[in-house]
């Protein structure tokens, strides 16, 4: 262990100007025994540091490396397990408890005693040393810095041998004392023991020297007694003068804490009082109210607007004084109680005066606008309501007041308000869209003939009426195609358009009127009934079932406020019941406009079309927006019935026996139809619905053209057709509506193809004879028969041919020619003006025949020199002859 002592000083301590004083070698309890070494180590410099350091044996090679470091200030608890019983273990407490196991009992003990002297020597802190025998903490003598030599290594203890090192190294002033007592003995080198003996005379001299000068001191030392035996006895003096002043001022020091106390007392009940006046000056402040407050709210007058303004500050200050934050404590208070109440007091009174004036405002303004209710009877516009909001309004902010503090009161003024104007804006409504309807009939013994009777303006015609108009109001066209067609019931799309411009400015007059009512009266009540109005759900009229009950909201208490989505709910609400009977109206309108003319459908669609765009584009759940929202699926659904009706009346037309078809009345219908329509949605919200439209009419009338002209006896059925999609190829063309451009390509190869059909028969007959033989000759050929030998047949020899040939000289070609022309005359209408394209169609497939049978008799009877008995000139001038006599 010394070696390792000593190399562990040299290698690790030394350079870092430390001294090994002891040393144990422990391992971890509990763990794999790895062998280290705690060491208690001092600085050589001063202030000493005392240290316990962890030095651990290097895995790389075979030497020792400073692991870890503590001061021995920082160890709290020494704990040797038994004091009695030879025990390894150990624990030392620095910031936690390390727990270690020595290799011997002997070196922990070393170990321990030499903490305990270091402790004892240069800290002078209590560390507790546990379970430690008491032999090993012996007491040190007291030995203080200043007993020990200046230039001497001091040791922990005087003689103890396993603390200290033998050998101490000098300091520099002892070095250079004992150079300089070499210097002066010549020998000190080469004679030590003769130097060492010149160095123990002169310490003698020298203790004899101190003998000497103490004995001589004796006397001295007598006198210095008597001077400590006088400086006693003053000293006792002195502290019996001290005890009596001590005695006098415990008796001062008895009066000032009773005047310490008085102070703190005094202290506390000023901070007392200030508090209670904090406290008072904070319930004045906050619930006074001023006398005219008070005034205003008992007597205030609520139908001048200075009256108004007086009232609201009033109402305001209370409002305040109500909603004040007491604090804890306040509540208790009599007069906090008697102010609160004095309050309430005054809050159900001022609430009482205010919705009773409210009501009867409420009920004045129905009468006063009923008396402006005449002069509208005439004119196609609405009573304007701004006049009565702008007076309303003034109590806007009372009314907020009245919703917060008293809700009953202020949800019985929303009901009153809403059942006295829905009764004022449903007479001024309904005789609104009465004389909407008779400016739109005519006068008002014509509105009759449509089921109108009274102010109510409800529709009562029936099924009769209804056909007695659509008869009557039929146009000059229907009359003319009449005795061709027996449609029943007829649609009345021939009224002429002056008719539907009046009905579609009526129309929109209706909705223009009726937009900004609704939309001021939305704001008006948003303003004054304080109600949030933007971005709820659209509602329909069962919404307003529980209004009509009598019940605005459900399950709010008196002076909670609503949450925004009820607020935007109950505007809504408000709305519906309000505005009741705009919707039936409309309804009813729309019904009388499509009792007038089916057509009116159209311009109803786009109007209602555009005005809820425009709605939903300012707010999409207003009322407005949502009520023509309504609206305009009844109008889009009397749109579509008005195209179901053009269907079945086409699939239901019957033609007659006796008379030419010519453009069936369907075709001619589509052709209005699609003009008027054109005209009508140009730069329309809802094309598409048009689009739609569209293609289920142009199926049905192809359909039916066809129908009809496998059903026709008088007229044949290719010219029907070619007529009638000529028509319709000539108004897609016109009108270019893009939608339809695939059966504008059908129509235009109908056509084409039931001309050249019509073409091919008709000519078949002017030549029959000479149509049979060449066939029969195009039959041998394409049985087989070589052409150049069909002229040994009997039935188609040379004979025969100039025998057929002879038949039909150019004399009788041009009367066939004429008597064809005549025939396609009496099969072709007039309106659609065909004939000459049928005509001239005929001359060049007359030609292509002529030009056919040449070629024939040359392949068939090479060098018979047989040919026709008119040319190619002769039947140009022929036709050309007969067109123009014609």
């Amino acid at each position: 262990m010394t070696a390792i002592k000593h190399a562990l000083q040299r290698d690790i301590f030394t350079p870092n100007d430390e001294r090994l004083l002891s040393i144990v070698n422990v391992c971890k309890a509990g763990k794999k025994k790895k062998n280290c070494f705690l060491c208690a180590t001092v600085t050589t410099e001063r202030p000493v540091q005392v240290k316990v350091v962890k030095v651990k044996k290097s895995d790389k090679g075979d030497f020792y490396k400073r692991q870890i470091a503590w001061a021995l200030r920082d160890l709290a608890v020494v704990d040797a397990k038994d004091a009695i019983k030879e025990n390894p273990e150990f624990d030392l407490h620095f910031e936690k408890i390390y727990k270690w196991v020595a290799s011997s009992t002997a070196e922990k003990n070393a170990f321990i005693s030499c903490i305990w002297k270091l402790n004892q020597r240069y800290l002078r802190k209590k560390i507790d040393f546990v379970n430690v025998s008491s032999q090993l903490l012996e007491e040190l003598p007291k030995v203080t810095e200043e007993s020990v030599p200046s230039g001497e290594n001091q040791s922990v203890t005087g003689g103890d041998e396993e603390v200290v090192d033998e050998y101490q190294e000098l300091n520099a002033r002892e070095e250079q004392d004992i150079e300089i007592m070499m210097e002066g003995c010549e020998y000190a080198i080469s004679n030590a023991e003769a130097f060492a003996e010149k160095l123990s005379r002169e310490l003698q001299v020298l203790d004899g020297a101190n003998i000497q000068s103490i004995m001589a001191s004796e006397k001295q030392v007598n006198i210095l007694m008597k001077l400590l035996d006088e400086a006693l006895k003053e000293v006792d003096q002195i502290e019996l003068k001290l005890s009596s002043y001590e005695e006098m001022l415990q008796s001062v020091k008895e009066q000032m804490d009773q005047i310490s106390e008085s102070n703190h007392l005094i202290h506390l009940s000023n901070t007392n009082n200030v508090k209670l006046l904090s406290e008072i000056e904070f319930l004045v402040n906050h619930m006074d109210l001023a006398k005219g407050h008070i005034k205003a709210l008992q007597e205030g007058d609520l139908a001048s607007s200075r009256g108004i303004e007086a009232c609201t500050n009033a109402a305001d200050a209370l409002l305040q004084c109500m909603n004040v934050a007491l604090r804890p404590g306040h509540d208790l208070l009599l007069a906090v109680k008697q102010q609160q109440q004095r309050f309430s007091d005054l809050r159900e009174l001022f609430a009482r005066r205010l919705a009773s004036h409210l009501n009867n405002v409420f009920v004045q303004q129905g009468h006063d606008q009923s008396s402006t209710l005449a002069q509208h009877s005439v004119e196609l516009t609405l009573p304007n309501h701004h006049p009565f909001h702008r007076d309303l309004l003034r109590y806007a902010k009372l009314m907020e007041w009245l919703k917060s503090t008293d809700y009953g009161k202020y949800e019985g003024l929303t009901k009153n308000y809403m059942d006295y104007l829905s009764r004022l804006y449903e007479r001024e409504i309904k005789d609104f869209f009465e004389v909407a309807k008779i400016k739109m009939t005519g006068t008002t013994k014509e509105s009759k003939k449509f089921g109108l009777h009274g102010s109510s303006g409800k529709l009562t015609g029936s099924t009769s009426s209804l056909n007695k108009l659509s008869v009557q109001s039929s146009g000059n066209r229907r009359s003319q195609s009449s005795s061709l067609l027996d449609m029943g019931n007829m649609s009345a799309s021939d009224l002429d358009v002056a008719d539907r411009t009046k009905f579609d400015k009526i129309f929109e007059q209706v909705l223009s009127e009726l937009e900004p009512l609704c939309l001021a009266e939305q704001d008006f009540i948003s303003k004054f009934f304080k109600l949030q109005q933007h971005q709820s759900m659209p509602g329909t009229m069962a919404e307003a079932e529980d209004l009509d009950g009598g019940t605005l909201s459900r399950q709010h208490n008196c002076g909670t406020p609503l949450p925004v989505s009820s607020e935007k709910d109950m505007i809504r609400q408000m709305m519906i019941k309000i505005f009741r009977c705009i919707e039936p109206e409309l309804n009813n309108l729309i019904a009388l406009g499509d009792k007038i003319d089916s057509f009116n459908s159209l311009y109803m669609l786009v109007k209602m079309s555009h005005h809820v765009w425009t709605a939903q584009n300012v707010d999409p759940a207003s009322f407005l927006s949502t009520t023509l929202g309504n609206v305009l699926v009844t109008v889009k659904r009397n749109f579509d019935k008005c195209i179901s009706n053009q269907i079945r009346q086409m699939e239901e037309v019957k033609i007659s026996k006796k008379s030419k078809v010519g453009i069936l009345p369907f075709v001619a219908e589509f052709e209005e139809f699609a003009g008027l329509a054109e005209s009508i949605f140009k730069n329309a919200e809802r094309r598409g619905d048009l689009d739609k439209a569209y293609t289920k009419l142009i199926r049905g009338v192809f359909v039916n053209v066809e129908k009809v002209a496998n059903e026709s006896q008088k007229t044949p059925r290719d010219v029907v057709m070619m007529e009638n999609f000529h028509h319709i190829f000539a108004t897609l063309s016109r009108l270019k509506i893009s939608c339809l451009e695939a059966e504008k390509k059908e129509a235009k190869q109908k056509y084409t193809d039931h001309l050249q059909s019509y073409v091919i028969y008709s000519l078949g007959q002017p030549l029959e004879k000479l149509n049979h033989f060449f066939e029969g000759v195009e039959a041998r050929v394409a049985q087989g028969i070589r052409e150049e030998e069909v002229s040994y047949q009997l039935a188609f020899n040379k004979q025969e041919l100039r025998k057929v040939i002879k038949e039909y000289p150019g004399k009788e070609v041009k009367k066939g020619l004429d008597n064809l022309y005549k025939k396609v005359d009496k099969h072709l209408c007039e309106e659609e003006n065909l004939l000459q394209v049928v005509w001239h169609s005929m001359q060049d497939e007359f030609i292509r025949q002529y030009k056919h049978f040449e070629g024939l008799i040359a392949r068939c009877y090479p060098g018979s020199g047989v040919t026709m008995e008119f040319t190619i000139q002769d039947i140009l001038d022929y036709c050309s002859s007969i067109a123009q006599s014609h």
